[in-house]
């Protein structure tokens, strides 16, 4: 599980990176620098990304109580931990710019795809799990639980990936787009590992 400890200890990094630079961005509101508007792309992406990582949280959580396989529990571990501290950052620059944590447009507008989204069955994003896989998720255990952790993680991956390379290529905050940036790279890492755990089991990544 080398890759895994990688994982986990790149997103550290990116983690403290980003906490150090709250503090930046704050000094800069201090000092007249103007702050994303509420219907911005750092907002639009700090919003729907609080959401869309609570999700991989509770997923998470799920499987470690499904499961007794060491390399999946871990795993799950360092997804539901990163995605929780970055979830309370981007939370916190909202409470710092003084901007809504909701929004009335639908989500994904920030990225022009206000109207891909349908929110179906409690899948409000590209890549989120409905009631009903989240439900299939909470009533397996064992060996399928693995199978269907790792495919829905991988699913909702591929949407934040997604995401925050739309954050990358729009937002205006330094630290955010930063954080976004080490998204990408820790989520596409995950990915290649969730494969590989996934073709022990027999299965595959969804298409």
């Amino acid at each position: 599980m080398k890759h895994v400890g990688w994982i986990a200890g790149a997103a550290g990094v990116v983690f403290m990176a980003a906490v150090g630079g709250i503090t930046y961005t704050v000094a800069e509101g201090d000092s007249g620098v103007r702050v994303p508007a509420a219907d911005s792309a750092d907002a639009g992406f700090a919003r729907d990304m609080a959401v869309h990582h609570q999700q991989a949280v509770e997923m998470s959580y799920i499987v470690r109580d499904r499961t007794e396989d060491e390399e999946v529990r871990r795993l799950a571990y360092d997804i539901a931990q990163t995605q929780a501290n970055q979830r309370g950052m981007m939370i916190g620059w909202l409470d710092l710019w003084q901007l809504p944590k909701v929004s009335a447009d639908p989500p994904m507008t920030w990225m022009g795809m206000g109207d891909m989204a349908s929110g179906e069955d409690g899948a409000l994003m590209p890549g989120m799990a409905t009631d009903a896989e989240m439900e299939s998720l909470q009533k397996a255990s064992g060996k399928a639980a693995e199978i269907r952790y790792l495919q829905l993680m991988y699913a909702h991956h591929v949407g934040g990936v997604h995401m925050a390379e739309g954050c990358v290529k729009r937002c205006e905050v330094d630290v955010e787009r930063d954080l976004a940036r080490g998204m990408v790279e820790a989520q596409e890492s995950e990915m290649k590992l969730m494969t590989d755990l996934l073709k022990k089991r027999g299965a595959e990544p969804p298409e």
